[in-house]
């Protein structure tokens, strides 16, 4: 039986989300809602574009030091294209590097895990190959930002 190829990651874009101040919800003693309206951004890489005041951030903490996160939000592309992300992953870090992020500091990503897996839609031909291809996504928190690095799987 022939061998299977070593996976590659190959780096697509980057977007930097812009977020509203957090809204939470307490579901039960170790489950909080937290969601972060999500007002714009940016989009670089082999997608330039904005990322359009609409969509929301969903992050569950489920207690100890894992929170659930999805995303949903949309790209118009600088050439006019929608695109719809429909993002998913973990933010697990320790007490002490969560107070460090909520108090604006640049704490090092070695330091947390900030991963997703996003899926991605649009109807525009020259987007197709999104709609198509499995990514993931390395992220990172800045002040009232999240950057997230796409990286398509090869």
């Amino acid at each position: 039986m022939p061998e299977l190829p070593e996976p590659e990651l190959v780096f697509a874009f980057e977007a930097r989300v812009d977020t509203a101040d957090m809204i939470t919800a307490e579901r039960a003693p170790s489950d909080t809602l937290m969601l972060f309206p999500i007002t714009g951004g940016t989009v670089s890489g082999r997608i330039t574009g904005r990322v359009l005041a609409a969509g929301g951030d969903w992050a569950t903490f489920r207690g100890g030091d894992t929170i659930e996160l999805e995303a949903r939000y949309l790209i118009e592309t600088d050439d006019g294209a929608a695109i719809e992300i429909m993002n998913r992953g973990y933010h697990v870090a320790s007490p002490e590097v969560l107070e460090r992020l909520d108090a604006g500091e640049d704490v090092p990503e070695t330091e947390y895990y900030y991963r997703t897996s996003p899926m991605i839609r649009t109807s525009s031909p020259a987007y197709e190959w999104l709609s198509r291809t499995v990514f993931i996504g390395m992220a990172r928190s800045e002040r009232g930002q999240v950057c997230i690095r796409f990286y398509e799987l090869r």
